[in-house]
């Protein structure tokens, strides 16, 4: 495995923390949030990936637009795509992240006015390429480019301070990972200065651990240069294409090294993960002390009444959210806004989103499930049968979490295994109880039963 042991020290030693220069006000940032993300199956299915909810009442868009307001930049354009309506109400003008002004600016960047599969970004690349144009209408010394579905806490002055003191063409935020999950990322190597020298795209054999985090800072004029070179040659990724052409070129690239608790939430088991760590103690995921914000008036939150606990209820080590009414048992569990839990109910490890009901007597273990759900009485959910891969879904579902897409609701004394899928709006109610064993999917991609 390489080792590069000096750099990190090295690119650190001049920066002051609490310093906020001008540099983030010339710089503009670009949040890629048009993916599908496939692999977190029926909870994209009516929503783009950066709108999947995290955390009781955040989405995942808004930890990067809580590190650009936090890292005092102005001017955020969004690229979208996949299914961008809730994106674009949550978002609405940016007040949240007090991007309104004279000088703010957020903007909502669709690709094309036609919604053929032909119009979508071919790569992230691509997606800057077509949107050139604002870049030029702000023309900002560097651009940031950042990913919209990401978890995670960082302070952008720094890599920006960085990457002009280094004389960068383009710095790339990296962190290491345990080695057996290298293969899952694209890799960089650097030497001592900390300047990149090569990439590896997942490999098979990584021969390295750090990992680049789809963080980018280009200086302005050599973005638009290599991107207009890229189109020329059908070139349309970052990661793939362009950095490694850059190379070639011999374009400076130099690495900026981060060590706080970060997230790609691409899959069901690192989605689920994520809000395990948020509930220790002792883990770094600490959404106050990151200052996180979100678009209250969206989902009307702060007109909800606070979260009402009964007097036999328990609940340890969970996050209730406003409008909660608690009459059961919530152990190790996330719920959003609205969530009902009847007497004798049993709610652990599990996330539960907006106004969803768990009825009396029913038990709930290993279980995301999304909004306006209903769960009927003395029903069992996930935690019971043999543990076996979701049939149809087999790289998605393998870790034993069952997972019910929006509006779905359950019979009362239904027996629902692992690995269990359920569609949006499946509406099995009418019906007598239901068994499905571990591995099984239940509804159709309609909503229909």
């Amino acid at each position: 495995m390489h080792s590069e042991p000096h750099f990190r020290t090295t690119l650190n030693s001049a920066f002051d923390p609490d310093r906020r220069s001008l540099d983030t006000r010339r710089s503009l940032a670009m949040i890629l949030a048009g993916g599908v993300g496939t692999r977190l199956n029926v909870l994209v299915r009516h929503r783009a990936k950066p709108a999947v909810p995290f955390g009781g009442i955040y989405r995942l868009i808004d930890f990067p637009l809580s590190n650009i307001m936090n890292s005092g930049m102005e001017r955020v354009g969004i690229l979208t795509q996949y299914l961008p309506y809730s994106l674009t109400d949550h978002i609405g003008s940016g007040h949240s992240w007090g991007l309104v002004g004279r000088l703010r600016e957020v903007r909502i960047l669709p690709p094309h006015q036609g919604t053929r599969g032909s119009d979508w970004y071919r790569g992230t690349a691509d997606a800057i390429y077509r949107n050139l144009s604002y870049i030029h209408r702000h023309d900002p010394e560097l651009v940031l480019i950042l990913s919209g579905d990401h978890i995670y806490h960082m302070d952008y002055t720094r890599m920006i301070d960085l990457h002009l003191r280094s004389g960068a063409d383009a710095t790339i935020a990296v962190r290491r990972v345990p080695l057996e999950e290298a293969h899952l990322f694209g890799l960089v190597h650097v030497d001592p200065s900390g300047r990149i020298t090569g990439f590896e795209e997942k490999p098979a054999h990584p021969t390295s651990n750090l990992i680049s985090m789809g963080i980018y800072c280009f200086t302005t004029t050599t973005l638009i240069r290599r991107l207009e070179q890229m189109k020329e040659e059908h070139c349309d990724d970052f990661g793939h294409h362009v950095f490694p052409d850059m190379l070639r070129r011999g374009d400076r690239l130099f690495a900026c090294p981060e060590e706080g608790y970060w997230q790609d939430v691409g899959t069901i088991k690192s989605y689920f993960d994520s809000h395990m760590d948020m509930l220790d103690p002792e883990h770094p995921l600490d959404l106050r002390k990151w200052r996180v914000r979100s678009n209250m008036d969206e989902s009307r939150v702060g007109d909800r009444p606070p979260a009402w606990v009964g007097p036999h209820a328990a609940v340890r080590r969970s996050v209730i959210s406003r409008g909660c009414r608690i009459e059961g048992t919530v152990e190790d569990s996330v719920l959003s806004p609205g969530v009902v839990v009847e007497p004798g109910a049993v709610v652990r490890r599990s996330i539960v989103m907006h106004d969803s009901r768990i009825e009396a007597g029913a038990h709930l273990d290993t279980v995301i499930m999304d909004k306006d759900c209903t769960v009927g009485r003395e029903t069992m959910l996930g935690g019971i049968g043999a543990e076996c891969v979701n049939q149809l879904y087999p790289k998605h579902l393998d870790t034993g979490i069952t997972l019910l897409g929006k509006g779905a609701h359950i019979p009362r004394n239904s027996r629902l295994g692992r690995n269990v899928v359920v569609f949006p709006h499946a509406d099995l109610a009418g019906g007598g109880p239901i068994e499905v064993e571990s591995g099984e999917t239940v509804g159709q991609p309609d909503g229909s039963a």
